[in-house]
């Protein structure tokens, strides 16, 4: 269990995860923590468990051991839709969005009630109109459909349509995977400004510029298990780490 699973920002807490599809034993004992406010990057190479990790969290893979808990309560046998409700948001790299349905209209199948911390202050209420400030090309589309967007403008639809469901924090997979490095810079600008709002925010992150840009701890995976944690500013100094983990 993390060592500050008693903090009272401490939002997510993982310990002893382990993750299967089918027979085969993706995840081996992975523990974590994301608190209000905080970025963490989860990094390693291509088919470390870096995406299981977050569909596990998620209740996405087909089977799932271990404790997570999530604003203080016990996840770990909650279906996908009973976390989404709690305020957990997910972001999945394959983008899912309705292509047939418009910017709004794939903005409202989002959109849950907002919410408030557990000392009573209000979480930031996301709109369509305030996101259309932290994403501006969106808001230069909102009758597009989402199939004629370009995969950068689909990436932060899909950023937009969690933030809809007034989340406390989002699980958000290779963000900048596949995208155009001004969509890049500004899916940085966003994350940057969900941590101001006190959004924490567990990222799956093979990019480490982009990821010494946004994050504050990271969490290296190899072969699904966890083999190195520190701070973002600790790993961006660590050739060594860097060189055997993350080949960079």
């Amino acid at each position: 269990m993390s060592e500050m699973k008693n903090s009272a920002d401490l939002l997510l807490d993982v310990s002893g995860l382990n993750a299967w599809y089918g027979a085969a034993q993706i995840l081996f004992d992975v523990a974590l923590s994301v608190r209000r406010g905080e970025v963490v990057a989860l990094m390693g190479r291509n088919g470390a468990g870096k995406s299981t990790t977050l569909k596990a969290i998620a209740a996405l893979v087909d089977r799932r051991e271990g404790v997570i808990r999530f604003m203080g309560e016990d996840i770990s046998r909650k279906a996908s839709h009973q976390i989404a409700q709690r305020g957990l948001g997910f972001v999945p790299e394959d983008r899912r969005i309705f292509t047939e349905l418009t910017v709004l209209e794939n903005l409202e199948v989002g959109r849950q009630k907002p919410r408030q911390w557990p000392d009573g202050t209000p979480v930031v209420r996301w709109t369509p109109e305030s996101l259309f400030q932290l994403f501006p090309n969106l808001g230069e589309m909102p009758d597009r459909p989402g199939g004629a967007m370009s995969g950068g403008e689909q990436q932060m639809l899909t950023v937009a349509r969690t933030l809809m469901g007034q989340p406390y924090l989002v699980l958000l997979d290779e963000p900048s995977e596949g995208v155009a490095p001004l969509i890049v810079e500004q899916m940085a600008r966003s994350i940057l400004e969900l941590k101001r709002q006190g959004v924490g925010i567990l990222l799956s992150e093979q990019n480490l510029p982009f990821a010494q840009v946004v994050a504050d701890r990271a969490f290296i995976l190899e072969k699904g298990q966890i083999v190195h944690q520190s701070t973002m500013q600790e790993l961006a100094s660590d050739a060594q780490v860097r060189r055997q983990y993350l080949g960079v």
